[in-house]
C-alpha cells in the first residue's frame, strides 16, 4: 500500500538542485512565478499544506496562522531570521517551525567586510566617477579616503556572523569591540582581542565603524535610533548587514546629510524592498540589494537544511533546527 507522501508548499523559487531534491520526495508545489506571496495566498497555502517551506520575505502572522488547516504541522523557513513569523501562535497550534541557522555566517561577514572597506575608502564614489569618465588623473589630495588600520570596529550583535566580522577585521589591523547581551566566552575574546562594553552607549561614542550584526527583535527595533547615533564620532560610518529595522533610517540620513556622520554602508533596509529616498544618491553611502548571503553554495546549503527538516520532521523526530519561542 502506498504512503501518502506530505504536501510540500514553497512561497518562492530555490536553487534548481533544491526543487528537484523537494519534489522527488515530497508532493511538492513550486511558485514558478517567484513572485512573493500575498498574504491571501499564504493563507490559502497554509489551508492546503502539510508544510510550508516560507522564505524571510513571507508576513505568517496570526490572521495567516488562524487559516491553517489541521495536516499543517511544519513550517520550514528558508532563512536563518524567523521575524517574518509568530512562532509563538504556530507553536501554541502545535505547529512546528524550523529554520537554517549557521549555513550563512562566512558569506554575510565577507559583505560585511566588503561594506568596512568599500565606505571608508570611497570605493563606490570612485567607480561612478570612473564610470561617469570625470577621472582626469592622479593628484594629491584626489579621492582621499580613511586609513582602516588602528580604527575601532563596534560589533553590535556577537554571534556567529559578528566573530567572523571580527576574525576578516582582526587581519585590516582594526582594533575589536563589541556590545552583546552578555559577553562571549573568554576564549573568544581572546582570540579575537575584542573588547565588551556593556553600556551600548559608551561604545557607540567611540568608535569609528559600528557593524550591525544582531537580529531583529521588538528589543532592537531602531537600537540605532536618532539619540545614538548623535553620539558617534562625526567621521564614524555605520555598515548593516543584519536587519533594516535596527536603524532609524530617517535619522541616519539626516545625520549623513548635516555632516554628523562620515557614511554608512547597508544590504538590508527598514520597509524592503523600499529604501528610503533620503539615502538614495548620498554620495558617502552604499545600497545593497540585501545580497549579503547570495552565494551559490550557501543557497544550497540553505535547502539542503530545509530538506533535512521535513525529512527529520516526517520520520518522527525532532528536526535539527528547530526554532523555540523562549530563544527568540
Amino acid at each position: 500500500m502506498s504512503v501518502k507522501r506530505l504536501k510540500v508548499i514553497v512561497t518562492r523559487r530555490l536553487p534548481d538542485p533544491v526543487e528537484l531534491r523537494l519534489k522527488e520526495l515530497f508532493d511538492t508545489e513550486l511558485n514558478e512565478a517567484d513572485t512573493p506571496f500575498t498574504q491571501d495566498q499564504l493563507a490559502e497555502a497554509v489551508g492546503r499544506a502539510d508544510v510550508l517551506v516560507s522564505t524571510v520575505t513571507d508576513q505568517i502572522d496570526g490572521r495567516v496562522l488562524a487559516q491553517a488547516g489541521e495536516q499543517l504541522r511544519l513550517i520550514a523557513q528558508f532563512g536563518a531570521g524567523v521575524d517574518n513569523i509568530d512562532v509563538q501562535s504556530a507553536v501554541q497550534r502545535g505547529i512546528t517551525v524550523t529554520n537554517t541557522p549557521g549555513v550563512l555566517t562566512d558569506d554575510t561577514a565577507d559583505v560585511t567586510m566588503a561594506l568596512i572597506l568599500a565606505v571608508p575608502r570611497r570605493l563606490h564614489e570612485g567607480i561612478e566617477l570612473m564610470e561617469a569618465g570625470k577621472f582626469d588623473g592622479w593628484a594629491p589630495t584626489w579621492m582621499m579616503g580613511r586609513r582602516l588600520a588602528g580604527k575601532r570596529l563596534g560589533i553590535i550583535g556577537m554571534g556567529r556572523i559578528g566573530q567572523a566580522v571580527a576574525r576578516r577585521a582582526q587581519a585590516f589591523g582594526l582594533q575589536i569591540h563589541y556590545h552583546n547581551r552578555k559577553p562571549v566566552a573568554r576564549h573568544i575574546e581572546e582570540e579575537l582581542g575584542a573588547t565588551f562594553w556593556d553600556s551600548l552607549d559608551q561604545m557607540l561614542a567611540r568608535m569609528d565603524i559600528v557593524s550591525v550584526n544582531c537580529p531583529h527583535t521588538p528589543a532592537t527595533f531602531h537600537l540605532l535610533n536618532s539619540r545614538r547615533i548623535k553620539l558617534m564620532k562625526p567621521d564614524a560610518f555605520i555598515v548593516n548587514t543584519a536587519r533594516g529595522e535596527v536603524i532609524d533610517e530617517a535619522a541616519l540620513a539626516r545625520a549623513i546629510r548635516d555632516g554628523e556622520l562620515a557614511g554608512a554602508g547597508l544590504d538590508v533596509f527598514e520597509r524592503e524592498p523600499q529604501v528610503n529616498p533620503d539615502l538614495v544618491g548620498l554620495p558617502n553611502v552604499i545600497l545593497l540589494p540585501h545580497m549579503g548571503s547570495a552565494t551559490i553554495e550557501g543557497r544550497v546549503e540553505m535547502g539542503e537544511k530545509v530538506i533535512i527538516n521535513i525529512k527529520t520532521f516526517a520520520d518522527g523526530h525532532r528536526p535539527p533546527d528547530r526554532v523555540i519561542p523562549a530563544m527568540l
